[in-house]
């Protein structure tokens, strides 16, 4: 079990890392009769990307923390945090596990450790769901709010469903720690 969470704890940090870099939290909704769509707008936690009939694409960084809207600058500083908590968590782990030196033969000190980590891991989990589900919460609920235009209609990115499932094994990997 000691070597599957850490596996999960890997895969929990390639998912953690790749849903904070890339642009694709809210991506430009398709609404109406209008089937002829020549652009795309890809939105992220650093940057914006448009791309005009699959042909080019040009990303550019925010000019400011505060163009973004409160959720997306809530979502940078606690999927950073998550990032930092889920290496922290590993190398604990890695120090607890059976065949590592760092406790000696002492298995009270090495349950303690993993247990440690394990609570790190579920700490990650929160910061990873929070600021997913909130970001998510809010382009569902402009989605259906008849007050916003459909132009600046959004729907869910990829970003946001690797962050639910690396959540998911994030939560697996503390639970079984503990």
């Amino acid at each position: 079990l000691e070597i599957l969470s850490l596996v999960l704890g890997l895969l929990g940090l390639v998912g953690t890392i790749t849903a904070t870099a890339i642009p694709m939290w809210k991506v430009s909704a398709f609404i109406g009769a209008n089937l002829i769509v020549m652009e795309e707008l890809w939105e992220g936690l650093w940057m914006n990307c448009y791309r005009q009939a699959n042909i080019r694409m040009q990303c550019k960084a925010y000019d400011s923390v505060l163009i973004l809207p409160a959720e997306l600058q809530a979502a940078r500083g606690l999927m950073c945090v998550s990032i930092v908590l889920v290496v922290i968590s590993l190398m604990i782990t890695a120090c607890g596990m059976e065949k590592s030196n760092c406790c000696r033969d002492n298995t009270r000190s090495k349950n303690i450790t993993l247990a440690s980590g394990g609570i790190l891991f579920l700490i990650s989990f929160l910061t990873t769901l929070i600021p997913v589900s909130w970001v998510g919460h809010t382009i569902i609920q402009n989605f259906y709010n008849p007050l916003v235009v459909d132009s600046q209609k959004r729907e869910l990115g990829m970003a946001l469903f690797i962050g639910w499932a690396t959540s998911g094994l994030l939560l697996i990997t503390g639970i079984i720690l503990l």
